[in-house]
């Protein structure tokens, strides 16, 4: 039944940003929008977009067997992404719209290395069903969804920081970017793949 294909396979998307093992995703997604205000939704919103656009086309050509990545070089390729991203927030000194642009490339970019991180598992659950393009459908839908609900919390957080504290902008990214960067190099040093 595809509505019950997509219904499950729109609960592992979501579970593969929210659940407790989503570190990396999530401390990729708090990188990405760390630079941005609560007034900045619509930009966010986009550049998620851009991101789950890259995972869901490396998943795909995964899912059809046209690529394969050794599973101990994308394990580790994802928290460098993290590292690249929070080094690229405590480098800005500018932060409108204009020079954060690179922002768009970055995550489609790393939302291809991300894509792979998951398809290995997904790629035998997919291969078994007759549905695959329900099943990515409902992934790629509940991953996007996980990743609304953080950008939704991220930002509801930066708003009641920016509006009832004395904390500014610069202080507040590059707290959150610093904090991000040391833990994704300690997951990169642990999964160095030689």
């Amino acid at each position: 039944m595809p509505l019950q294909d997509f219904i499950f396979y729109f609960k592992l998307g979501w579970a593969h940003i929210i659940s407790a093992d989503a570190l990396d995703h999530q401390l990729f997604v708090l990188a990405l929008v760390a630079i941005y205000s609560y007034v900045n939704l619509k930009q966010v919103l986009i550049l998620i977009t851009a991101f789950t656009i890259g995972h869901s086309f490396t998943l795909l050509l995964s899912v059809l067997d046209i690529i394969r990545f050794d599973s101990k070089w994308v394990e580790f390729l994802i928290p460098c992404t993290i590292v690249i991203t929070a080094i690229s927030n405590l480098f800005r000194k500018n932060f409108s719209l204009k020079s954060i642009k690179i922002n768009y490339f970055l995550a489609l970019g790393f939302g291809l290395i991300h894509g792979m991180g998951f398809a290995n598992s997904i790629r035998i659950m997919l291969a078994k069903d007759q549905n695959i393009g329900w099943g990515l459908f409902g992934f790629n839908v509940g991953l996007e969804a996980g990743q609304v609900f953080m950008v939704i919390i991220i930002l509801f957080i930066t708003f009641l920081i920016f509006n009832y504290t004395h904390i500014k902008r610069m202080s507040w990214v590059l707290f959150i970017s610093a904090a991000v960067f040391s833990l994704a190099l300690k997951m990169a040093l642990e999964r160095i793949p030689f």
